[in-house]
This record gives C-alpha cells, sequence and structure tokens, in this order.
C-alpha cells in the first residue's frame, strides 16, 4: 500500500525562561526574547520582555513545517543594539516525541560560530589495490567528496570548500588533502578524489599490512567557508575560514569489500559539543507531527462512520461523541486536536450543522445550570471555535482592523482600576477615554451583522434552535448561547489577543494591551447585560460597575439600541435574506518580503528592494513601509495567472517565488521556508478560480537576454514547466484534504486503541447496546 506525507506540523509553546545571567557589565537584568530555528533558519521570534532574569513569555507558534529539518532550535537573545545569544537549546527532530505535548525545562547551552552547523556530505570510499613499479602490490583509499547540500550561511554567503584527512597506525599521523573552493553555494558540487596510501608493516620481509592498525584509524571530512580574500592572500591562509561542520567515520564502521557511498550529517566540533555552562533554563511545550496519508479507499469505512454521526441514535454511541470522549484520557491529546479534523471534514461533505445539533442537543441535556451552557472547553466548543477562526477570519478583519489599528496607533490611557492608576492620571478623562473605546468598538459589531458568513449564521441558528426547544420559557438563553461564541471567543477574544487572531503581527506595548483588555472586559460585560436583560450586572472586578453604569441610558435609547439583540437575531437567522458580500477589502495577509524592482528592462543590475506588502481579497500590493499610504504596485487578483516557486540558481537566493500577471513576473523573497509556504499557500487561494490562468510557466528567471531553465530568448515565449494546482475552489481561505483530515482522526483513535478495546468488550456483554 503507498502512502505519502501530507503534512509536517509544529505547535511550541514558549513558556518562560528562569536564572538567566545577568549583564556582565552593569550586573542588571536584560531585556530578552526566545526565537525558534529550524536547523540555522528562524521562523518565529517572541515579544521582548524587559528587565528579568526569568522572562515569561507566554507566546504560540503552531505551522505547516515546509521542508525537512535536523534540529528544532530555540535561542535566547539579549535585545539591544546588536542582539546577543544567551544560550539555546537544540532538539534533534527524531527526539521530539519525547517531549510530545508535555511540558518541559531544557537548560540553556553555550552557543558559538563552531555549534552553528547544518548540511550534509555525501562521499564515496574505496580501498583499491595498485601495481607499482617493482612488480610489487600495494593498497590505496579513495575519498571522493561528491556534493554537500543545505550548509550554512556565514555573514550573507557560502563559499564551500573541504578538508580531507586520515589518520591510523601507533603514530597517528594525519594527511589533509583539500577541495578547491565553490563559490556563493549552499550546496557545492566538489567531484574531488583523494588518495591516501596505506603503509606496509616494518616486519622483517615489510610484505604484510597492519590491518587491525588500519581498521582502528578514521576518516575526518571538515567543511569551511572561504570567508575573505584578505584571509587568503594577505594572512596567507592562516585561517581556515568559518566553520560549517565535520564528519568522523571510523574505518571499522565501513565494508571494504565494496564501495561505500553514503551521506553523513554534518556535526559541530567535538569541544563545543562538550562545552557546558550554568546560563538558565527554559520551559517549553512541543508537538510535532507528520501525517502519512494512505489511498483515499483505506479511509472510506472510518469516513462514512464519521459523517454519519449526526443521524446516529443514540449519539452517544456515535464515532464523534466517542472520539470527543476518549480524547481526554490519551495524554497526548486534547479536544481541540479533534476538533480540527472534524470540523474541516464535515464542512468539506457539507454535513456540519446535523453534528452540531446533535452535539448541542446532548450537551444541553446534560448541563444542569443553563447559565453556564457552552462556557467550558467540549468538543462543541472547540469545534464552534475553530469554525470561526476557519471561516470567519476575513469577516473578523474587515469588522475591527481599523479599530484595533487606531487604539495601537493612538492610545489613550484608559486605566479605571484604582489600584494600577499612575501617577497624573485622571480616573474620570480615562473613564470618558475607555466609555468611547467600548461604545465605539460595540457599535462597529453590531453593525456587521449582515456580513457575518452565511455557514456561521447556520450554526448559530442551529444552537439558538435548540435552545428554544430546550428552554421555551427562557427568553435569555436564546441569545447567550450566541453570545458564548460571537462575542466571548471571537470578537472580545481578538480585541483581548489581535495577534492570535491576526490582526496585529508585532509586539504590543504594556500600556496598549491594557487598553485593549479593559475594552474587552467592557464590550463583554455590556453584552451579558442586555443579552440577559437583566437591569443589575454583577462582576467580579468592581471597578468596572462605574463604567457599566454609564450605558444604561444609552442602551435605552430606540436609536441606539437596533443594535446587541437584533444583531444577535440577524446572525442566528438562517441564511437567505441577509446575505450581503462584503465590498470592503479584505486584508488577508501582509508583512515586509523582498522583492525584485519592475523596471521595464529585463537585464542589468538586480535589484532588490524590502517591501511592505498586502494581500487582500481584491490585489495584491506593496507600499515603502508599513503605513504608508501610497501604493507603489497593485496586482488586482484577476489578473495574477500563475503563483509558482523561483529556482533558487536563478539569483542564488533561496525562499523565493513568483507571482505571474498580465504584465510581467514578480520576483519575490521570503524571510524563511515557513513565510514562503504561507504566501504561496494563500495566493494560490485567491487566484485558482481566475479564468486566464497559465498551463504552464518558467520555473526559472528571465536574466542576461534568455530563460536560465529552457535556455530559449524569447522573453514573451510560453513556459517550459506545468504549472502546479488543481481545480478552482469556492472558499478562498481552505483547501480541505478529506484524506488527511480523516488520518489526523485515525491517529487520534489508535492512540487509544486500549480505550476503544476496553469499550468494545464492555458494549459486546450487553444483549443491546444503550449508549451509556
Amino acid at each position: 500500500m503507498n502512502e505519502s506525507l501530507r503534512d509536517k506540523r509544529g505547535e511550541v509553546r514558549v513558556c518562560e525562561a528562569k536564572n538567566l545571567p545577568c549583564s556582565s557589565f552593569s550586573g542588571s537584568s536584560r531585556n530578552t526574547c526566545c526565537a525558534i530555528k529550524i536547523d540555522s533558519e528562524e521562523i518565529f521570534r517572541t515579544s521582548v520582555v524587559e528587565k528579568s532574569t526569568d522572562p515569561f513569555f507566554a507566546a504560540e507558534f503552531q505551522s505547516e513545517i515546509p521542508r525537512k529539518f535536523r534540529y528544532l532550535s530555540f535561542y535566547m537573545y539579549e535585545v539591544g543594539n546588536k542582539n546577543k545569544v544567551l544560550g539555546k537549546v537544540s532538539l534533534k527532530k527524531e527526539e521530539l516525541y519525547k517531549y510530545h505535548q508535555k511540558e518541559h525545562w531544557f537548560p540553556l547551552t553555550y552557543q558559538d560560530g563552531d555549534t552553528e552547523v547544518q548540511g550534509k556530505v555525501h562521499v564515496d570510499i574505496k580501498l583499491e589495490e595498485c601495481l607499482k613499479v617493482s612488480s610489487d602490490t600495494s593498497h590505496r583509499m579513495s575519498v571522493r567528496v561528491m556534493e554537500c547540500s543545505d550548509l550554512t550561511i556565514i555573514n550573507g554567503s557560502c563559499n564551500p570548500y573541504a578538508v580531507v584527512s586520515v589518520s591510523y597506525g601507533k603514530s597517528k599521523t594525519k594527511e589533509l588533502k583539500k577541495t578547491s573552493v565553490r563559490k556563493k553555494t549552499i550546496c557545492p558540487q566538489f567531484d574531488d578524489t583523494f588518495y591516501f596510501n596505506i603503509d606496509k608493516c616494518h616486519n622483517h620481509d615489510k610484505t604484510s599490512y597492519v590491518f587491525d592498525d588500519f581498521m582502528a584509524g578514521e576518516i575526518s571530512i571538515s567543511v569551511f567557508h572561504d570567508d575573505s580574500r584578505v584571509s587568503r592572500e594577505v594572512l596567507g591562509n592562516i585561517f581556515k575560514g568559518g566553520f560549517l561542520g565535520e564528519v568522523k567515520i571510523s574505518m571499522k564502521d565501513i565494508d571494504f569489500t565494496r564501495p561505500h557511498n553514503a551521506w553523513y550529517c554534518l556535526q559541530a566540533k567535538e569541544q563545543s559539543r562538550a562545552r557546558d555552562q550554568s546560563l538558565g533554563s527554559i520551559r517549553l511545550r512541543i508537538s510535532y507531527t507528520a501525517d502519512y496519508v494512505f489511498p483515499s479507499n483505506y479511509y472510506d469505512g472510518l469516513r462514512n462512520l464519521i459523517l454519519k454521526s449526526g443521524e446516529t441514535k443514540p449519539f452517544t454511541s456515535s464515532a464523534v461523541f466517542i472520539l470527543g470522549e476518549i480524547v481526554n484520557h490519551v495524554e497526548s491529546a486534547t479536544r481541540e486536536n479533534a476538533a480540527q479534523p472534524l470540523v474541516k471534514l464535515f464542512l468539506h461533505h457539507g454535513k456540519l450543522l446535523p453534528v452540531i445539533n446533535a452535539l448541542a442537543c446532548w450537551e444541553m441535556s446534560t448541563t444542569m445550570d443553563p447559565n453556564i451552557l457552552f462556557r467550558g472547553n467540549s468538543l462543541l466548543t472547540k469545534m464552534v471555535d475553530e469554525l470561526m477562526k476557519l471561516i470567519g477570519l476575513p469577516y473578523l478583519h474587515d469588522t475591527l482592523r481599523g479599530f484595533i489599528d487606531q487604539v495601537i496607533s493612538d492610545p489613550r490611557p484608559c486605566e479605571i482600576d484604582p489600584c494600577r492608576l499612575k501617577e497624573g492620571e485622571d480616573l474620570t478623562t480615562d473613564m470618558t477615554s475607555l466609555y468611547g473605546y467600548v461604545h465605539e468598538a460595540l457599535s462597529i459589531i453590531v453593525g456587521s451583522g449582515l456580513v457575518c458568513p452565511p455557514i456561521l449564521r447556520d450554526v448559530f441558528c442551529t444552537l439558538k434552535s435548540q435552545a428554544i426547544l430546550k428552554y421555551p420559557n427562557n427568553m435569555a438563553i436564546r441569545y447567550q448561547v450566541v453570545t458564548s461564541f460571537i462575542f466571548l471567543r471571537f470578537f472580545t477574544a481578538a480585541i483581548m489577543g489581535p495577534n492570535l487572531f491576526d490582526l496585529y503581527s508585532e509586539t504590543l506595548e504594556p500600556c496598549v494591551q491594557r487598553t485593549l483588555t479593559l475594552i474587552s472586559k467592557g464590550i463583554s460585560g455590556l453584552v451579558s447585560q442586555v443579552s440577559s436583560k437583566s437591569s443589575n450586572l454583577t462582576t467580579k472586578e468592581e471597578y468596572m460597575t462605574p463604567l457599566f453604569e454609564m450605558f444604561p441610558p444609552l442602551l435605552q435609547t430606540e436609536i441606539k439600541m437596533v443594535s446587541i439583540l437584533l444583531f444577535l437575531d440577524i446572525i442566528s437567522s438562517s441564511t437567505g435574506s441577509h446575505v450581503k458580500v462584503i465590498e470592503a477589502p479584505i486584508i488577508l495577509k501582509e508583512g515586509y518580503l523582498i522583492k525584485r524592482a519592475q523596471g521595464r528592462k529585463r537585464f542589468g543590475i538586480l535589484n532588490f528592494k524590502k517591501r511592505y506588502f498586502q494581500l487582500s481579497n481584491q490585489s495584491l500590493s506593496y507600499y515603502k513601509n508599513k503605513g504608508d499610504k501610497h501604493v507603489l504596485y497593485q496586482i488586482p487578483i484577476a489578473e495574477i495567472l500563475a503563483v509558482e516557486k523561483l529556482e533558487e540558481e536563478s539569483f542564488k537566493m533561496k525562499y523565493m517565488f513568483q507571482v505571474i500577471h498580465v504584465r510581467r513576473a514578480l520576483y519575490i523573497q521570503a524571510n524563511n521556508c515557513v513565510e514562503e509556504k504561507e504566501w504561496l499557500d494563500i495566493l494560490t487561494k485567491v487566484c485558482k478560480s481566475n479564468q486566464h490562468r497559465l498551463n504552464f510557466y518558467h520555473p526559472a528567471a528571465f536574466v542576461t537576454n534568455h530563460w536560465l531553465c529552457c535556455k530559449l530568448t524569447d522573453p514573451t515565449m510560453p513556459g517550459c514547466k506545468p504549472v502546479t494546482g488543481g481545480l478552482p475552489l469556492d472558499d478562498i481561505l481552505e483547501d480541505i484534504d478529506s484524506d488527511r483530515e480523516v488520518e489526523k482522526i485515525h491517529s487520534l483513535l489508535l492512540s487509544a486503541i486500549d480505550l476503544l478495546d476496553d469499550l468494545q468488550e464492555t458494549c459486546g456483554s450487553q444483549v443491546v447496546y444503550a449508549g451509556e
């Protein structure tokens, strides 16, 4: 049976560090942050924690890992004019399973240039017999250094060469050989062969070899970066250059009866690997999964069983219910792990509403106090959470991005807790400012009901309908079941943590974070008051009460009161009469990228510039800097013909891709492989339904008057390679792979196989299974 690896995903929570060393100059605490790297490539960095030897980060990162890697590393930096590495933690990919879904304290270790190693070397080793002029036979060993791959880049360049040495015998003398330097490449092709003669032993006839000594020897291959002309010519090769890694191969591990051809991972220097200092420690929670997906027919039975869950009677005997129960008893699994693939699977097959209805009916029947309905982390609440993030982010961004940007760019003091009021701040002024923010945000939210995505409205309608059936005399519950999701888990959660909902990507100032938290609390309290139709609002924080007392006159005004309850009615009504297309641009992704200058000429200096890119549902644009109003260049989505990777050899640059449109190709470089994949994925999805998409493209650039891929000299010639991608998508945000989602569920079930066996045995002892 054939299988394919479709998804490698990493989830990391950087919790905190402790006992970091103080500054050696001032003795004071440092400003620190933590960076995550795969091999030597940084893919995430936490916000900065100021002046602490025990910084608390509470930062989360999750993403698909789009390439192979050897090490997952965490670097603790001192942040200043020049960032300094305080220590690091490096974990081999093969060891990550030991720490899966568990928090661990890891000691920080020393970092220097000799420990920053990645890449592999390809060698071929043979033992040969040769005939001398004297008709005597002799042996020699040939070591062929064929190539290296994925070497470390040092100061923006890599000019590698390899040094080969062989040592054996009692003297352990070394004979050194060196390849030529390969310029500007991390994947050098050497194909250099070196010969090492094997001396005969010094016995009376000098005809036998001391093979015991020979087999106790080793071959060493070290790779260096030839870092400067000055080092070579002025200093006379005193310095070997930047260390890129080494391999030590024991002779006894080689079968010399046949050629030995193998790839070896480069390692750090032994003395560097052994170096250890007390540099503090860091607490991490790591999850790394790789999904191997089998052919589709392998999953048909399980898929059909899961999709029937909404109609299964009793519901407690359904596959979805059983999955939701057993994940709580599996150490490495959570309900979130089950909710993510379930939502995508049911959404893909158009059967989401029946299972939501069944889950809601069961949860209402088992919840004694209706006032806490859907406030916990059940399978239902996790599934609706995932659905809102999957489908609702464009709606959220369209609604709140402008308000969030306004608060961050021009924050007003809003502290209303007397215990936290700073010197010089006025409580009345701060209360007025917070009132203005809460009123503005609430008005924006309740005015957005008509553009709430239809699938979310259908889900909220299902929840409200079940509440009406279960609690026909309790008018408040039908609204509370909706506010539990749309406000508490969506809008107010996004205001409190805009980074978690892609509303803001940079570190928030503490005062801004506090303001957003107070706004979120204010909206949550008001919505709870209105949806419960209670004139008295109880709150755990007494300092919030004066804020709420400012609102009742406003809420009783008929013009303003069209608001909250009407909004809840609109978003919980079945779709049809209120559907409206969002006409304003929705920002899908943004960030700094490197682009090649878009001059009219296809030759000359390769001019690359850093620009701020924005992708909306209407166009791809870039600006000179973030926040600029003047667009330097804009491509309508309808004019994008293809989005593909660009071969590294085009400009000797990694992480490059091309956006091919009706005028020319725009060449873009991402900052790392994760970012490259994210941009490629979202760009591909937004243009898949374009009518004039290309069938073929050029995988390399047009440079020096010819295409580097096919060598054609006509810049208008059609491409030489088929474009990637499949059929057009209706949903620009998610291309769901049904088989992959079923495999994730399959993996969860396998991890709980003992529980399933016990369940089967228990059910088998019953004449008729009651579903309990």
